[in-house]
């Protein structure tokens, strides 16, 4: 009995301060969502999460010609998911290579070294707001939570998958604008 309470306290403990995936990672909370994580990470495996969901209708589509860091090509970007999930919302997308090289390594980040997707952003033409990648934290070190990109140089016909995770626009907000550098903005991309 008091091995399991032990256990049981210890798993609730771990979840509240991030350690257990699927747990929160800036305090505050219910204690009914600290023990629901409690019973998935009982059932669950870290090691299977994925990193972002994966879905394969596509919403909106965009070709552009591409020129970053020296590369030329074209590329296709389809987004394959926007979905609100409480208080964020994750898109998805993939970047096709369709002719000549397409630059990911650092295309789509925020700098010259910034090796990341973290400059897509959320544009909500009706309130006037942009929703940036959301981050892991709020000082300087804190990283997006979104794709890596570090080494990805598409050839012809080589896919890319891809997502970011964003403060979700407000419930009655059922359309918004994606802009990706390199590829331009996508209109009137729904949200589910």
């Amino acid at each position: 009995m008091r091995k399991t309470i032990a256990l049981a306290v210890t798993a609730v403990a771990l979840t509240g301060c991030g350690v257990i995936p699927g747990g929160q990672r800036s305090g505050g909370g219910e204690s009914g969502q600290a023990q629901q994580t409690t019973a998935r990470t009982e059932t669950t495996p870290a090691t299977t999460a994925p990193a972002a969901p994966q879905q394969t209708q596509v919403i909106a589509s965009r070709e552009a010609s591409t020129t970053s860091g020296g590369q030329s090509g074209k590329a296709r970007v389809d987004i394959t998911g926007l979905k609100r999930q409480g208080r964020t919302a994750t898109l998805t997308w993939t970047v096709t290579a369709l002719d000549g090289k397409v630059n990911l390594h650092n295309g789509m980040g925020a700098g010259p070294l910034d090796m990341t997707v973290s400059a897509v952003s959320l544009i909500d033409p009706v309130n006037a707001k942009r929703y940036r990648v959301a981050r892991n934290g709020t000082n300087a070190d804190s990283e997006c939570v979104c794709s890596k990109t570090q080494g990805q140089f598409l050839e012809n016909g080589a896919t890319s998958s891809l997502y970011a995770v964003f403060a979700a626009p407000p419930a009655d907000v059922t359309k918004i604008n994606v802009e990706m550098p390199m590829i331009g903005v996508l209109t009137d991309v729904p949200i589910s």
